[in-house]
């Protein structure tokens, strides 16, 4: 407890530091790095952790530190106190363009990758899961499912065209429609370190992380007045994490200070990757026969709003959000394929009846004049008792009692943010976290929970500093 009051003490008198001395701060960066149309963009945030409850930091692994008790790993191994990445943004680099190319036409394209600044490597979570598969609970380094796996741009990859008449249309590797959503209705800004839609991924994949970035897709985004339509289409692929056919569609309306988005996604044969414990087979740089994993067919139905109140006088503004997803996962008639970046899998369980979840968030962001943000988000997330057949295909509706994970269980998390931005290319930030998960959603915990029942809490605190051009 005493190093978790340091490390918020810490952040809190940092940012003030830097609140007093913003007159004196000079920025040396200049205003972007564009030539023509093109233009290269960057982020790195780093700082400092303390967790009451989690595993050591990995070089691998999406922002280095397992945030939150959502998670497959159930890998828990005493408090955590660390250097800590990408907190509130993954860091990254990336280039975009924008150039007219005749009339109202503009050619647009964007690329980035993610990356880990603590050890200089690109965002990989399936080696993360790979490289600890050998070793007992509880001393692994922090794991779990992603749509980063180390590819050259684990984040997006795509190019086309843009027209105020016609809209927009995109090919390549795009983020999910959900995805898009949700940057713009969470609270805390799909940070890792603050928010489950961010941390977990599996929002924005519609219940997979593996479909929150999906190859071979295209993408048509149109709007009219306040009105916009957008949909989404992928055929998917052997070796991209989605082996079948996607789609999806998102409607919004934008008026005055309200915004309201509905979306609906479907993923067919989306591969979940699964911890795993002990494994025989050393990996190099895989298990044999590949990484423990099923796969499903998703869909996805959601909705979700914010509201901006100004403040005239004060140029303040806050920002309420509110948010509902309703996500079920069913059999998929796939026996073999791959994750993302062709990582080889072996499919040990399927899907019998359904698994479903709901999920709410609501929160809110005061945005000061003065260069303070204020934030906070709530967040749960209900499961169902499901059941699940041997090997790709079986029938054996092996369910609650066979293994308490499948039962019925429940996630809340509650977070709070201070965010001082000292101008456009620096700020400093400080929070906390609280998340819990019980019942099925803590089963196998270890030492924590026994059968169907019992809870899991993790209190994350942390401080840090993000650049961007």
């Amino acid at each position: 407890m005493r190093s978790r009051g340091h490390s918020l003490g810490a952040a809190i008198s940092l940012a003030w530091f830097w609140g007093a001395a913003h007159a004196d701060v000079k920025d040396p960066l200049p205003d972007s790095l564009s030539l023509g149309g093109v233009t290269l963009y960057a982020t790195i945030d780093v700082g400092y952790a303390y967790q009451s409850h989690g595993v050591p930091l990995s070089s691998e692994y999406v922002g280095g530190l397992e945030y939150q008790t959502f998670t497959t790993t159930r890998n828990f191994a005493g408090s955590q106190s660390t250097f800590a990445e990408s907190g509130i943004e993954q860091s990254k680099v990336g280039i975009r363009v924008l150039e007219p190319i005749a009339e109202d036409f503009t050619l647009v394209a964007r690329t980035d990758t993610g990356f880990n600044p603590l050890s200089g490597q690109l965002v990989d979570a399936c080696k993360a899961l790979a490289s600890n598969s050998s070793k007992p609970q509880g001393q692994q380094t922090a794991n779990a499912d992603s749509s980063r796996c180390g590819q050259a741009f684990n984040g997006v990859i795509w190019g086309g065209f843009s027209s105020p008449r016609f809209g927009a249309l995109t090919i390549g590797r795009q983020q999910s429609l959900q995805l898009d959503a949700l940057a713009l209705y969470d609270p805390q800004a799909l940070s890792y370190a603050f928010s489950f839609l961010g941390f977990a991924g599996f929002n924005a994949g519609g219940g997979t992380t593996q479909a929150g970035r999906l190859d071979n897709s295209g993408k048509y985004v149109f709007s009219r007045g306040p009105v916009h339509i957008s949909g989404l289409y992928s055929n998917g692929g052997q070796d991209t994490g989605v082996l079948g056919k996607s789609y999806g569609a998102d409607v919004g309306v934008v008026w005055m200070g309200l915004s309201v988005d509905a979306v609906y996604q479907n993923s067919k044969g989306a591969v979940n990757l699964r911890s795993s414990f002990n494994n025989a087979a050393t990996p190099n740089p895989v298990p044999t026969p590949g990484l423990a994993a099923y796969i499903s067919n998703n869909k996805s139905y959601d909705i979700m709003g914010k509201y901006v109140f100004e403040f005239g006088g004060s140029k303040d503004k806050l920002t309420a959000y509110v948010g509902y997803s309703h996500i079920e996962k069913t059999h998929a008639d796939y026996t073999s394929g791959s994750a993302q970046n062709n990582y080889p899998i072996s499919v040990g369980i399927n899907v019998n009846d359904p698994a479903v979840y709901n999920m709410e968030w609501l929160g809110v962001r005061y945005a000061m004049n003065s260069g303070w943000n204020f934030s906070g988000g709530f967040y749960h997330v209900s499961q169902n008792s499901w059941t699940i057949g041997r090997g790709p295909a079986g029938n054996d509706n092996l369910g609650c009692a066979a293994a308490g994970l499948l039962c019925a269980g429940d996630f809340n998390e509650v977070s709070l943010v201070a965010d001082y931005i000292i101008n456009k290319h620096y700020d400093i930030y400080g929070g906390v976290n609280w998340s819990e998960v019980t019942d099925g959603l803590a089963n196998g915990y270890p030492g924590t929970t026994v059968g169907t029942s019992g809870s899991q809490n993790q209190t994350t605190v942390m401080w840090g500093f993000r650049i961007r051009i």
